[in-house]
């Protein structure tokens, strides 16, 4: 959840002018809050509101949560269609395979009491915008490698589970890094974002990682940052240095699921 923060903030200053090298400075002037943040927080808040065994409360929370925090902050860097779905009176899913269902599935990861369980909450929080089989699968797959993560499972299980399942990651981040650019679609983002980490040597060389491609640099950081969360955990120098681009609203909302959320 804070991991994907912390890859957003870092990323979204190469977002439109992306590096094609891992040594830059972490988090400096010129990074910010984007929407993979405030989205992610809108899932989290959902998340401990909702009943998790309805489909329609769920749904309907993740909904609420994303429109009222989303219209608090309409420069954040939505896309067209995702903005025009925040504010229309009678908001529809728009079958979308695009990464936003990736960025912001984290939280279900730590609701989630088994794996099945958070697959289906993020297939849930997927399909109120993006109910595109591949919009859908994006965000399950990140949600269960960052399940798979916290329950102590090894690169390799996460690696298996994810390939048997949803993408093929036999690939390297030095072999597709010189061709690689900007995409938005899910099938191909997610898998390189998947990679960041499995190639990462602790949190922040994931999201160095992700931001090194030169793609969408805070979606695909946010995505590799939220599962190197939870296996590598987060240093606390990080975690104290994110709330500097957090305003007071939104750090009431983060707050709102955050400590119950990782009790869990």
């Amino acid at each position: 959840m804070l991991g994907a923060i912390i890859g957003d903030v870092s990323g979204s200053r190469f977002e439109r002018g992306s590096i094609k090298t891992k040594y830059f400075t972490f988090l400096e002037e010129g990074c910010r809050l984007t929407d993979d943040s405030l989205m992610t927080i809108a899932v989290g808040c959902a998340c401990v509101e909702a009943d998790l065994t309805d489909e329609n409360s769920f749904k309907a929370c993740v909904t609420k949560y994303m429109r009222q925090i989303g219209n608090l902050y309409p420069s954040a860097g939505f896309g067209g269609n995702f903005y025009r779905w925040l504010i229309s009176p009678h908001p529809t899913p728009y079958g979308s395979f695009g990464n936003g269902s990736a960025m912001r599935v984290s939280p279900v990861a730590y609701i989630a009491k088994t794996l099945d369980e958070a697959e289906k909450l993020a297939r849930w929080s997927a399909e109120v915008t993006h109910d595109h089989p591949d919009g859908i699968a994006g965000a399950c797959a990140v949600a269960a490698a960052i399940y798979l993560a916290r329950e102590g499972k090894s690169k390799e299980e996460i690696k298996r589970y994810v390939e048997s399942n949803y993408y093929n990651l036999s690939f390297t981040l030095d072999g597709i890094r010189p061709t690689y650019s900007f995409e938005i679609q899910c099938s191909k983002s997610v898998p390189e974002a998947i990679v960041c980490f499995l190639e990462a040597e602790d949190f922040e060389d994931a999201v160095r990682n992700a931001i090194s491609l030169g793609g969408d640099c805070d979606t695909q950081a946010a995505i590799a940052g939220s599962i190197a969360e939870a296996f590598f955990g987060i240093p606390d120098a990080l975690q104290e240095e994110i709330f500097d681009y957090m305003d007071e609203t939104i750090q009431d909302y983060y707050w709102s699921y955050a400590d119950t959320l990782y009790e869990l």
